[in-house]
C-alpha cells in the first residue's frame, strides 16, 4: 500500500465534512488509513474477484481483540478505490459513533442487507479463533439479496510492517438448496475456504489493538 495513494482524496470519497447514508466520514477514514499505514504495509491479493460496482460480502478470519475486519476494510478500500464497510459497530456511545464514522455497521442482518442492497462492499469477521464460526444470518442477508460471499485470509508479521489480505473466489455451496439450510451450508463453506487460504499463506500471526501503535513491535491481523 503506497502512502501517497492512501492519503490522496479519491473520487469515490465525498469532500471533507460530508458523511454518507450510513454515517461514514471519508476525511476521518483517510486519517485512520494514515495511522494504519504507520503500522502495516499491506498488500492485497485476489481483489480482482470482487465486483467493481455491485455489492459484496467479504468474510475474514479474526482473533479476540484483533482488528481484522477494520484492517481488511481499509486495505480492500484502497485496492478497489471505493468505500468498504465493516461489521461490528457497537450500538453505544462514544465508540459506536466513532465506528460508524469510519465505516462500521451494526452486527445485524437488516443493516448488512441494506448496505449490500445499496451495492456496498462489506467486511465481516468470523468468530474468534483461527477460523471460527461464520454468522449464517449475515450470510443469509447476502443470499437473500443475490450478493456473492467471498472468503478472505488476513495475516501479518509480528516484527515487520508486512501484512496481507488474500481474497478468494466467491464461495459456493456444494448443494443447491432453498430455505434456511442454504445459508447454513454456505456459511460452513466460507469457513472451509478461509482455512484453505490461510494454509496457502502459511503461519497465521495475530495481534491486538496495540498493533495500531507504529512502534509497538507487535504483529497484526
Amino acid at each position: 500500500m503506497d502512502l501517497g495513494r492512501v492519503i490522496s482524496l479519491r473520487a469515490s470519497d465525498a469532500p471533507s465534512g460530508v458523511v454518507d447514508d450510513w454515517g461514514r466520514d471519508p476525511a476521518l477514514v483517510r486519517s485512520m488509513m494514515r495511522l494504519a499505514h504507520g503500522r502495516w504495509n499491506v498488500s492485497v491479493g485476489g481483489d480482482h474477484y470482487l465486483p467493481r460496482r455491485k455489492g459484496a460480502l467479504i468474510v475474514v478470519n479474526a482473533r479476540r481483540f484483533a482488528l481484522s475486519p477494520i484492517f481488511a476494510a481499509f486495505a480492500v478500500s484502497e485496492a478497489l478505490g471505493r468505500p468498504v464497510r465493516f461489521v461490528g459497530r457497537p450500538d453505544t456511545a462514544p465508540v459506536g459513533a466513532f465506528s460508524r464514522r469510519i465505516g462500521g455497521l451494526l452486527d445485524h442482518p437488516d443493516e448488512v442487507a441494506g448496505a449490500l442492497a445499496a451495492s456496498q462492499v462489506v467486511v465481516m469477521g468470523a468468530e474468534h479463533g483461527d477460523v471460527g464460526r461464520v454468522d449464517h444470518t449475515l450470510v443469509g442477508a447476502a443470499l437473500a439479496g443475490g450478493v456473492s460471499v467471498y472468503p478472505a485470509a488476513t495475516v501479518s508479521s509480528p516484527f515487520t510492517r508486512a501484512a496481507r489480505v488474500e481474497i478468494g473466489p466467491a464461495s459456493k455451496s456444494l448443494r443447491r438448496r432453498r430455505g434456511p439450510l442454504s445459508e447454513l451450508e454456505l456459511a460452513d463453506q466460507v469457513r472451509v475456504d478461509i482455512a484453505r487460504l490461510l494454509d496457502e499463506l502459511g503461519e497465521l500471526h495475530t495481534g491486538t489493538p496495540l498493533d495500531w501503535l507504529p512502534l509497538s513491535g507487535l504483529g497484526g491481523a
